[in-house]
């Protein structure tokens, strides 16, 4: 015989439903349930919403802050050169360079260049605007992803903490029902066996 049988059609809303057993405890564990879910819900995606958000900002502020410059090999790079024309970003080799920013003060460091490539071969670094090195600037597609995935993490961390508080409280709304049931049958259980 299936389980549903035992238990009845499934009723939506149940714990708000007119009950002559319904006890208190029971109505205030309807509103923990119904807060808790509220909680969960609005810091999720609040939090989430937030965090994406504020990666994006940082990131597009990055790409319009950063700059492309060309800069040249100090010295002839170590290795020798590839057989083949294009070597992969694993045949990479460091190597010292220059460049100049818009103030003309000269900066100098060190990049990831083709094996052997000679003195005064033009590479394109990236820059803040002081001129210091950075890595190339995210594309609007990679910084949506990546404050997508943050702002995913974010949200399902901050749900978190009130979900798992109000699992604690119900946990504790539960303990103390049973205590309350406990107290009722021992007042009431011996009296089951005698006849009126």
């Amino acid at each position: 015989m299936p389980l549903k049988a035992f238990r009845g059609p499934k009723v939506w809303l149940w714990r708000w439903r007119r009950n002559p057993l319904k006890r208190r405890a029971d109505v205030l564990e309807a509103w923990v349930v119904l807060g808790v879910w509220l909680l969960t819900v609005l810091a999720g995606v609040s939090a989430g919403l937030v965090a994406a958000r504020s990666v994006e900002h940082g990131l597009a502020r990055e790409r319009a802050a950063w700059r492309p410059v060309v800069a040249r090999l100090v010295a002839r790079a170590p290795g020798s050169p590839p057989a083949h024309r294009h070597a992969s970003s694993g045949d990479r080799v460091w190597a010292k360079v220059r460049w100049t920013v818009a103030d003309r003060s000269a900066h100098a460091g060190q990049v990831r260049v083709e094996p052997g490539s000679r003195a005064g071969t033009p590479v394109t670094v990236w820059t803040d605007p002081q001129g210091r090195l950075v890595g190339r600037p995210t594309s609007l597609a990679e910084a949506a992803f990546r404050g997508t995935l943050v702002g995913c993490l974010v949200g399902l961390s901050a749900a978190a903490v009130p979900f798992v508080g109000g699992l604690a409280l119900r946990g504790r709304l539960e303990r103390r029902r049973m205590d309350a049931w406990d107290t009722e049958w021992a007042r009431l259980g011996p009296q089951w066996g005698r006849t009126v």
